[in-house]
């Protein structure tokens, strides 16, 4: 097993782009086998919650003694997760809060037609009412009418916001289209072509 890794939460001259739950996840996505423990500039429940959701396995202050450190990542080796105890209420708070609202994101996704879902797979992958309409094989008009339709079912005003809970609701973009099989490339029939001559 490989050990854990110490990632800071605002990592120094990073920036208001730096962002140490990225790192966790950018760690977890490309290397599972390791374990990050953030090393946290203050405490709080909601940073804390979102770490732990990209796969970070401690949260320790960055002024913490180094006993308590070691102590955070032999922990993390046996496979436990870290967290100082005056965090855990806000976390699980935040946790039950997230799951929530996710929940009830997706029961209003749920409450769409099968084609309104097509549609909002649509509007999560970033395509404009025409694209969708050619994509679908439907008139502009239509998919108005079924981006309307969504709007209304979900409780929200605008595309983004349409958007924002589909992802909180766990629904991906439309696959990218699929016209037809490609053709030969021509470059290769003329090509084999001029080898026959």
């Amino acid at each position: 097993a490989t050990g854990p890794v110490a990632v800071p939460d605002r990592p120094p001259g990073g920036g208001a782009q730096a962002d140490g739950i990225s790192l966790v996840a950018g760690v977890r996505a490309n290397r599972p086998s390791v374990r990050t423990v953030v090393l946290a500039e203050k405490d709080d429940p909601r940073r804390a919650a979102l770490a732990l959701q990209a796969g970070a396995c401690g949260w320790v202050a960055k002024d913490c003694s180094l006993q308590r450190l070691l102590a955070v990542i032999r922990g993390v080796l046996r496979d436990e997760t870290h967290l100082p105890p005056a965090l855990l209420t806000g976390v699980l708070r935040e946790m039950l809060a997230d799951r929530k609202h996710r929940s009830e994101s997706e029961q209003l996704v749920e409450s769409l037609t099968p084609r309104e879902r097509e549609v909002l797979r649509c509007m999560v992958a970033g395509l404009g009412r025409k694209a969708v309409a050619e994509r679908l094989f439907l008139s502009p008009h239509t998919v108005r009418t079924h981006m309307q339709n969504v709007l209304g079912k979900l409780d929200v005003h605008s595309t983004l916001a349409a958007v924002a809970l589909a992802r909180r609701a766990g629904v991906g973009p439309a696959d990218p289209k699929v016209d037809q099989e490609p053709g030969p490339d021509l470059g290769d029939v003329v090509e084999r072509g001029s080898q026959l001559a």
